[in-house]
């Protein structure tokens, strides 16, 4: 009976060189990433409703991988694998290993952009907005390339469309022995991806927040990815220990909440004050 379940057999390589040399579709997640925020971007400046100049497009593109993949692989090693890290620090440049956090990445992104907006003279939070309307398009490539490389699975479940991950079990167990998991990646490419890209798209497009209240798109952003983050969490197999009973994933999501409340009330106070 478990034999009528998909089993997971996609490379990770869209072109192989060696065992461990090659195209991978994990890297071409982040540029896909990076390219549809380059397109997004471009797309507001044109149509004038962004403070960030064309021409300036690129420079904050290099500024945001250099804060996506400190932030991510750091954010990694801090808040799931710290004992790797101290045991092995060299670990942390070793990138064809895998390993990061999508925390982690928010926080070097944050960075990266204060670093940006202040070298550039443009207002912070306004810059914070337009990357939050358009960074749900790379988690959710980055959920597809977990995916497509077998890693994150969901939770044992019997459901139709399960998938059996061989990874999921010790090596060199039967096939038939091990038991199918939520596809829980590409539920939260969905969740985390496709529909909070669409949310925050409707809201950039549809209200003039990145200009009359800088920060609260961000806000949103962050709320909306706690709450979808949460839900995909329930699907998921918790990749390490529990803390009070949640998933790191949940866990670390509720100061998300936090801080999106912050961003949100900073920007209903800031809006008040001026009118």
């Amino acid at each position: 009976m478990l034999l009528a379940y998909w089993v997971h057999d996609l490379s990770p390589f869209l072109i192989r060189f060696t065992d461990t040399i090659g195209i991978r579709y994990y890297g071409l997640s982040y540029m896909l990433g990076f390219l549809t925020a380059g397109w997004l971007l471009r797309s507001y400046a044109l149509a004038g409703r962004s403070p960030l100049r064309v021409e300036k497009i690129a420079d904050l593109i290099v500024w945001l991988v250099f804060g996506v993949l400190l932030g991510g692989r750091l954010g990694y090693f801090i808040l799931y694998q710290p004992e790797a890290f101290f045991s092995d620090p060299l670990t942390l440049f070793r990138l064809w290993e895998g390993g990061m956090a999508s925390h982690g990445g928010f926080i070097g992104v944050g960075v990266a952009i204060w670093g940006f907006a202040r070298t550039q003279k443009i207002p912070f939070l306004q810059v914070c907005d337009l990357i939050a309307s358009c960074a749900a398009a790379g988690l959710m490539f980055g959920r597809i390339a977990n995916f497509i490389n077998g890693e994150l699975w969901g939770k044992i479940t019997d459901v139709p469309w399960a998938v059996i991950f061989p990874h999921s079990a010790a090596p060199g167990t039967p096939v038939f022995q091990i038991l199918p998991r939520h596809p829980s990646q590409l539920y939260q490419a969905a969740l985390e991806g496709a529909l909070l890209l669409a949310f925050m798209q409707w809201r950039f497009w549809r209200s003039p927040l990145v200009r009359t209240q800088p920060g609260r798109l961000t806000g949103e952003f962050w709320l909306a990815y706690a709450a979808m983050r949460i839900i995909g969490e329930r699907f998921r197999e918790p990749d390490a220990g529990l803390i009070l009973g949640l998933s790191r994933g949940s866990f670390y999501s509720l100061f998300l909440v936090v801080g999106g409340l912050i961003f949100i009330g900073y920007s209903r106070r800031r809006n008040h004050s001026k009118s």
